[in-house]
């Protein structure tokens, strides 16, 4: 049984973390697998966007499986390979500008909150759990969770969760902005479905060059920002796809894009 579902309808990657017997637990395994998943996704082009879920309904992913992914981080059982992607293959060193929703059906801890911070949109199940708990056990969310938490959420939330280790529900992680919407169990991949939908009849050229410009410009002055939102606006202007646009609007018809 593989660890990772990879599937594709039309033009939604669906990535499932499927070990639902070990909540979805990152095994050095499943770790390889993710990132074949992910440069997958980033090199098709007939892929758009990307919904990150969990096989069951009782967790997202509870993170890395200490039993097997630290010892081979540290070199055991012949180590961890690619490191350049981080953990789970999406953290670090993998720049992937085609939207991503994380679909959260249950506990997301640790190395699953730090997945799905890598996405840009999610949807969380009533039932969801949040939590960085890598303290607990003497280390650190080392899967970007100290860099993104704090730039998805207050400063003093992120805090909260990262020192004192405790679950937040689902309620309070939309009240604090961790996630987008929460829906009942039954609707969590519907409702990333539609979203997927939605991001499929825009421009696919344009989603990724302002999810390029919102990333890249989080940590520059504002003029620096601007710099790289002007350079990537200009990048568009001679695609078939912002011809299409204009010309879709004045016809009062849905526009025809082709990422191109």
């Amino acid at each position: 049984m593989p660890t990772v579902l990879y599937e594709q309808k039309d033009r939604v990657v669906t990535i499932t973390l499927n070990r639902p017997d070990a909540m979805n637990a990152v095994d050095p395994e499943t770790h390889e697998a993710l990132i074949d998943a992910w440069l997958r996704f980033r090199d098709d082009d007939s892929a758009w966007v990307a919904i990150l879920t969990g096989a069951g309904d009782k967790a997202f992913s509870a993170g890395a499986d200490l039993k097997t992914f630290v010892p081979a981080e540290r070199g055991g059982g012949g180590g961890i390979r690619r490191k350049e992607y981080g953990f789970a293959g999406i953290t670090k060193g993998m720049e992937i500008y085609k939207p991503i929703i994380a679909a959260i059906n249950g506990f997301c801890l640790a190395g699953g909150l730090e997945q799905a911070l890598c996405c840009d949109l999610r949807v969380a199940s009533t039932t969801a759990r949040f939590a960085l708990t890598e303290v607990r056990w003497a280390i650190i969310p080392g899967g970007g969770g100290t860099q993104r938490l704090p730039r998805a959420v207050p400063l003093a939330k992120a805090m909260e969760l990262t020192l004192l280790a405790e679950p937040i529900d689902a309620q309070e992680a939309l009240r604090i902005g961790l996630v987008n919407k929460v829906v009942e169990p039954s609707q969590v991949m519907p409702a990333a479905l539609a979203w997927a939908q939605t991001l499929c009849e825009r421009g696919p050229l344009a989603l990724r060059a302002a999810k390029e410009a919102i990333l890249r410009g989080l940590s520059l002055p504002l003029t620096e920002g601007l710099r790289i939102e002007d350079m990537l606006s200009a990048s568009l202007r001679g695609t078939a796809d912002a011809v299409e646009g204009p010309k879709a609007f004045a016809e009062k018809r849905k526009p025809r894009f082709l990422g191109r």
